[in-house]
């Protein structure tokens, strides 16, 4: 019993430092994009609205590398507007790739931490037709359903 528990402490150590979830405050803030081709992302940027400040200034970089599922990478950053001092929160991980949005079975759902626990992931989605912009999705994979806009646009 106590050998469990401690393969259950390190294995929770582990993980808990393996985050690359980082916070920081800026005050400024640029996107850069690397020339090299396997470097090269898709870049996406909108405001997700917010229940406690002006907006979530959001930039989703998707770098999908040789194609395969190792090189799937992502950074999120994400900068609550309105307070001070600004907030930004950065996330790197893997992503997969899901086919099938809503009614389109063209369409692509990018799940952001796939190699994580459910809790941990967050689900984009494109319509077939129009790959210029991403949506936020909710838990079912499926398009907020709201007045207001939770999808970023193609800036890349």
């Amino acid at each position: 019993m106590k050998k469990l528990l401690l393969v259950l402490v390190v294995t929770a150590q582990f993980f808990a430092c393996n985050s690359k979830k980082s916070e920081k405050v800026v005050e400024t803030k640029k996107v850069e994009v690397n020339n090299n081709v396997s470097d090269q992302a898709a870049i996406y940027k909108g405001v997700i609205p917010c229940a406690d400040c002006a907006g979530i200034e959001t930039v989703l970089k998707i770098y999908e590398g040789d194609g395969t599922i190792e090189s799937h990478k992502f950074e999120l950053s994400s900068t609550y507007q309105g307070k001070e001092p600004k907030k930004e929160i950065i996330e790197k991980g893997n992503f997969n790739l899901e086919r099938g949005l809503e009614d389109d079975a063209d369409g692509t759902i990018y799940v952001l931490n796939w190699d994580k626990p459910e809790a941990q992931q967050i689900y984009y989605g494109s319509y077939s037709n129009n790959r210029e912009k991403i949506y936020l999705l909710n838990n079912n994979r499926k398009i907020i359903k709201s007045d207001l806009n939770y999808s970023l646009t193609i800036i890349h």
